[in-house]
């Protein structure tokens, strides 16, 4: 089985886009360009859980494919960290139940496997999710509601950095933000092994205006595919160079 490259949109926000293209709908078609779309949303203290403005984010989730997940801001760390792991979990479950269909059947999948079997499978599953490459887009919401939130959101960056350095596989991270200045999204560190310098580039970051999720959805899903680019002409222009 290949182990290929797991791509994850991370979107964190705390309330409701406000301007341009249905975001659940811009998920929905990241997820079937092969990126999962995870979504934290980030309450105040005096916010419950029922709050209307974040049934998007479970919408935004289930349509990208990935995970979602409310919390207070004292726990934004641990919960980025966790929902990253779940939502490579997750995917890699879906990456081996298509095997296990082209290998079985149609009909088969992992929960029909008697429990030695799917034991086994789990195991593959959890080495796929240390020795696969995974990249990376965290999407920042610097609308003026986020404010106070984004000391707390650079600290789980840094964390979830730290946290995955342990893995076999290569990380590459990238961090944007919306609203951006001139288009959607503005790029706050483009794509890195390590999100150790996020120290110098956030507390730059502006906050204010409208919550444009849809359109900054859109934007991050065409990084990875820039980057395929890039990294492709790069390799043309090296293999040029061997020959010549």
């Amino acid at each position: 089985m290949k182990k290929g490259t797991l791509k994850q949109i991370l979107l964190i926000t705390d309330g409701c886009s406000n301007k341009g293209e249905d975001p659940s709908a811009v998920a929905a078609l990241a997820y079937e360009q092969g990126i999962t779309v995870n979504v934290i949303g980030v309450l105040e203290d005096n916010q419950t859980e029922n709050d209307g403005g974040l049934q998007e984010v479970e919408d935004i989730a289930l349509s990208g494919g990935g995970v979602s997940q409310i919390v207070y801001q004292q726990v934004l760390s641990k919960t980025v960290q966790a929902v990253t792991k779940q939502a490579m979990t997750q995917t890699l479950q879906g990456v081996v139940n298509q095997e296990l269909k082209q290998i079985l059947g149609p009909k088969q999948s992992l929960e029909d496997l008697p429990p030695e079997q799917r034991g086994e499978v789990m195991e593959v599953v959890e080495d796929l999710g240390e020795t696969c490459d995974l990249e990376v887009l965290v999407l920042v919401d610097t609308s003026a509601s986020m404010t106070d939130k984004l000391p707390t959101v650079q600290e789980a960056l840094f964390d979830l950095s730290v946290s995955l350095n342990a893995r076999i596989g290569r990380n590459r991270f990238s961090i944007y933000a919306f609203p951006g200045k001139k288009s959607a999204i503005n790029k706050i560190l483009d794509w890195s092994p390590r999100l150790d310098s996020i120290s110098a580039v956030f507390p730059k970051l502006n906050s204010g205006g409208i919550t444009p999720t849809g359109p900054a959805l859109k934007e991050a899903m065409f990084q990875f595919g820039k980057k395929s680019l890039l990294r492709s002409f790069r390799n043309e222009k090296q293999s040029d160079a061997e020959e010549a």
